[in-house]
């Protein structure tokens, strides 16, 4: 079963935290077409956290056409055209995008952020090969 890791005192809204776990939970496959997402009433009181909140996020989930609203069966995870590559891509674009604006603003050139992307990759998997 899914579960939501909810920290209120992060600077980011909770209603923001449950998106953005929603979404990296289907692009990773953690949560697949047609699976259920717990109920507005069960994360509100497993949380406490407001009902509104919740339904909130998922609002926004469903106009992002990540779950559909089934009658009778609650938020379920809706079967997507995109593939889970695109998906996974789309999700680590901020970051990148993020990575770039600070290269530029440090006088790091494309090559050098490449290179340094590319030994941080590659000493994580070292890092967990060796778990």
């Amino acid at each position: 079963m899914f579960r939501l890791t909810l920290v209120p005192s992060s600077p980011t809204p909770i209603y923001r935290q449950i998106v953005d776990q929603v979404a990296h939970a289907v692009a990773s496959g953690a949560l697949r077409a047609g699976d259920e997402l717990p109920s507005v009433r069960a994360i509100a009181q497993q949380h406490v956290v407001n009902p509104m909140t919740v339904s909130k996020a998922y609002t926004l989930l469903e106009q992002q056409g990540v779950v559909e609203r089934r009658r009778g069966l609650g938020m379920i995870v809706r079967a997507g055209e995109a593939s889970a590559l695109d998906e996974r891509l789309a999700l680590l674009q901020p970051a990148l995008d993020h990575a770039a604006a600070v290269s530029r603003q440090l006088g790091v050139t494309p090559k050098q952020a490449l290179a340094a992307l590319k030994l941080t990759l590659e000493s994580l998997d070292k890092a967990s090969s060796n778990e």
